[in-house]
């Protein structure tokens, strides 16, 4: 006799299993009509399944963010219907459901193309129009492979041979169509909603295996309302706008090319942003951390004492040293991680409890092989730049230290104008090193650092939990920030280490003097600059702050009467810290301003002689058909200030409420602000 408990906590017992969808109908009608699924104990489930058991019951409706899932499975379920409607013959293979949409792959002679979708799309319609029930059926093995076997649907058979023995083989109908499934979907075909759209197609070896025969791959996308599926879809629109492969060719930022596989060829413009960006981060750390630099290649023997050699050799860039002496014989590796290094620089000394916490930083060039499949512009490469940091400190100190790493990372984000942010606590993994003691410390330090992180924010901050997501060597924080088209991107981690400095031997002299192994932070805040750098390209769609901007102004002339005005104008922008081009072309002016525009520059400074008599400049800002004319001083003057980082502004600021006698205000000194 199951007792159901209902989300507002009522409960109702039954005199013998029932079915959601009897218990619905039991509720109400209305009820019932617009339930597409439930979830017992959190768990969701076919409305028709039955329920034997005690357990919390929900019924989701179309709206219920844990449905989208399922009108995706639905979808593709209705896509590989239509496809065999219309193309008698094709096998179907596999269709799940992924990010944004779903996928299934098909066997067929003639690959599909994009021409198609009209003609799929609306069968598909047809079929959500029929609104045929999903039934489930469990079937016997011998009975379902003879099915697809007669049917021609080899791939199917292979798909039940590779099911274990003892598990349910269940199917699932809509009308006539069925499909080997476990599950769960939707009441009916017609749930699954007009908000659909077939979007691309691929080719994709059976099972990922390139010695299989090649399928057609098409790819689709659902959602519960026409509204999210136009906002998906502007969402793309931009992010093809923003692609920062396409913009790094327009700005002429950087360049990748076969004979350099996933490295990066930087422009002059494009590293003037990485160098950019390395300044604003040296700013932020100074006087904190001290800057360091460890070896870029280093033999193997201690790759294999820190575990890399072990764990991540297939990601590892290695070579044999080519000396003709039996000596000179030995592998070696370009560093994949900085933090082996900089264990080495610690041990380098005697180090006290005094001398803790230790905090180095580099700007450390790494090395890791990715397939050639998985790079992607900046995102992702192979040789990249870590903002990397280790602070070496003691157990006591480890609270303080997350804390002012967390005000450090989010800080540095608001200064990019990132203001949605999510900080995940990962907890320890099954598999990890160190003691359970260690672990419940500094668990403990990490949840107490988080719901104080999220105090503090005054809720701008969310917060999650990622229960056994930890690293091996000690759990950790993931910084994950929204752009301004609303993707996620995790850069930023802190990450607390038992294993590092116990392998490598390192110690401190405590009060006691003892030997103790310090415990190792690992912080990293935009993670790889690359890829950091390419977030920033496509979240301002190149249209950078004037302080980042590659080029900040070009000075343009409307006439050859201005040339010599224009050189003042450069000297005077350039003599006051600014990064200009002069444009002296004779070209027309709107064909010089449509031509910096498309290169982002974010201000043109249009001259004539007018200007040239009154000693103005004509300003057009990037993306305005405005102009504003000013005094030559007062533009230098505005761009200046405009041009200074947050950063700068910030000490700025602070300075000028030092009084001139140098009194501390606060306990902070001018020269290091707090942000």
């Amino acid at each position: 006799m199951p007792i159901l408990t209902f989300p507002d906590g009522n409960t109702r017992a039954y005199d013998e299993a029932v079915t959601g969808r009897s218990v619905v109908e039991g509720i109400a009608k209305s009820l019932a009509k617009r339930t597409v699924a439930m979830a017992l104990d959190g768990v969701v489930a076919d409305l028709s399944d039955t329920i034997e058991r005690d357990a919390r019951i929900e019924f989701l409706d179309r709206t219920d963010p844990r449905a989208l899932e399922l009108i995706r499975h639905d979808c593709a379920h209705v896509l590989a219907e239509a496809v065999q409607a219309l193309w008698p013959g094709t096998q179907v293979t596999i269709g799940p459901v992924i990010e944004n949409g779903f996928y299934y792959d098909f066997a067929r002679e003639t690959p599909f193309t994009p021409d198609d979708f009209p003609a799929i799309e609306a069968k598909m319609c047809e079929i959500m129009a029929r609104d045929a029930a999903f039934t489930k059926e469990v079937w016997k093995r011998d009975d379902i492979r003879k099915v697809f076997a007669d049917r021609g649907e080899a791939y199917k058979v292979e798909l039940v041979d590779a099911i274990p023995p003892g598990e349910d083989l269940k199917v699932y109908r809509q009308g006539d169509w069925f499909d080997l499934c476990r599950g769960p979907h939707m009441t009916s075909t017609g749930k699954v909603g007009p908000a659909f759209k077939l979007m691309k197609v691929a080719g994709a070896y059976w099972r990922g295996d390139s010695s299989n025969p090649m399928l057609t791959r098409i790819y689709g996308t659902a959602w519960a309302t026409k509204e999210e599926l136009d906002a998906y879809l502007h969402r793309l629109e931009e992010a093809e706008r923003r692609d920062h492969r396409r913009l790094g060719r327009e700005m002429d930022l950087f360049h990748f090319q076969e004979e350099g596989p996933g490295v990066v060829f930087w422009h002059a413009k494009g590293w003037t942003i990485f160098q950019e960006l390395i300044a604003y981060m040296r700013r932020r750390l100074k006087g904190d951390y001290a800057e360091v630099n460890a070896p870029q290649i280093l033999d193997k023997a201690l790759w294999e004492t820190s575990g890399h050699w072990g764990w991540y050799r297939e990601n590892m860039f290695a070579a044999q040293s080519a000396g003709d002496e039996a000596e000179d014989k030995r592998w070696f590796a370009l560093k994949p991680m900085n933090c082996p290094g900089h264990v080495q620089i610690f041990k380098h000394g005697l180090k006290s409890y005094r001398d803790l916490p230790l905090r180095m930083a580099e700007f450390g060039v790494v090395h890791r092989y990715e397939p050639s499949g998985a790079m992607h512009g900046l995102m992702r490469v192979r040789g990249f730049t870590q903002d990397d940091a280790h602070i070496f400190c003691t157990e006591d100190q480890l609270a303080d230290e997350c804390l002012t790493i967390n005000d450090l990372i989010l800080s540095t984000y608001a200064d990019f104008g990132f203001d949605q942010i999510v900080v995940k606590l990962s907890t320890r993994p099954e598999k990890r090193v160190g003691s359970d003691a260690l672990w419940d410390h500094a668990e403990e330090v990490m949840t107490r650092v988080l719901a104080q992180i999220e105090a503090q924010s005054g809720g701008r901050i969310r917060t999650e939990v990622n229960p056994g997501e930890g690293a091996f060597y000690g759990p950790k924080f993931e910084y994950v920030l929204r752009d301004a088209i609303g993707r996620d991107w995790q850069c930023g981690t802190t990450q607390v280490d038992f294993n590092l400095p116990e392998r490598f031997g390192a110690f401190y002299v405590d009060a006691e003097s003892q030997k103790v192994p310090p415990v190792m932070v690992h912080r990293a805040i935009c993670g790889s600059m690359e890829r950091f750098t390419g977030i920033l390209i496509e979240h301002f769609a190149g249209h950078f702050p004037l302080w980042l901007a590659p080029v900040q102004v070009v000075v343009a002339t409307i006439t050859g009467e201005a040339d010599a005005y224009a050189a003042e104008v450069v000297r005077a922008l350039t003599r006051a810290g600014l990064r200009v081009e002069a444009d002296l072309r004779n070209e027309k002016i709107n064909y010089k301003v449509r031509e910096h525009s498309l290169a982002k520059v974010p201000v043109i400074l249009a001259l004539g002689r007018r200007e040239a008599e009154e000693r103005t400049v004509s300003i057009r800002r990037l993306g305005s058909q405005q102009t504003r004319t000013l005094p030559l001083a007062e533009a230098v003057a505005s761009f200046v200030a405009e041009a200074t980082s947050p950063d700068l502004r910030r000490a700025e600021a602070v300075a000028e409420s030092v009084p001139s006698t140098g009194t501390v205000l606060d306990g902070q000194h001018g020269e290091s602000p707090t942000p």
